[in-house]
């Protein structure tokens, strides 16, 4: 059972933890965006507040598969495809897509996550973690991923603080 699960996305650490109730099931390093905190659209920021999954997307689908308009491409990341397009913001193996829960600060008009389509997502492991550097979603290693998307279902609520 995946219920009375939780994540806490802490900005200033660079952290994410899963909780079951009161326990820490585990941490992992993540990147939130380099723009900083921000709920409104086109800033490029990582939008605070609690939120939900709305969506999974990707299960079965090879680690490093390449996602673009959350549908996976056919083609698996590597470094020969990430020297190819090295403009490209790289969506790799799941998206667990937010939804933002609070009318006004992450939900509605400008400032709503879902449409803004903030997502925790794998990237190349190239990619430092616990440094600030994505467009605004929240990247992770593509193992770590893997292992969240398991753990968690679309009532998980995350507090990104």
């Amino acid at each position: 059972m995946k219920a009375n699960k939780r994540i806490t996305i802490d900005l200033s650490s660079q952290k994410l933890y899963l909780y079951q109730g009161q326990e820490l099931m585990a941490s992992y390093a993540v990147s939130t965006s380099k723009e900083g905190a921000g709920e409104e659209m086109g800033s490029g920021c990582t939008p605070r507040g609690l939120h939900r999954i709305r969506i999974k997307i990707g299960e079965g689908e090879p680690v490093n598969s390449v996602f673009v308009a959350r549908r996976p491409t056919g083609e698996i990341y590597n470094s020969e495809l990430g020297q190819q397009y090295p403009e490209r913001d790289w969506i790799l193996t799941r998206i667990l897509w937010l939804t933002g829960l609070e009318p006004g600060r992450n939900s509605g008009g400008n400032i709503d996550t879902l449409r803004r389509f903030i997502y925790i997502h794998g990237c190349p492991d190239s990619e430092p973690m616990g440094i600030p550097l994505s467009h605004g979603c929240v990247r992770m290693r593509n193992q770590d991923l893997l292992d969240l998307f398991q753990r968690v279902d679309t009532a998980t609520i995350i507090e990104i603080v």
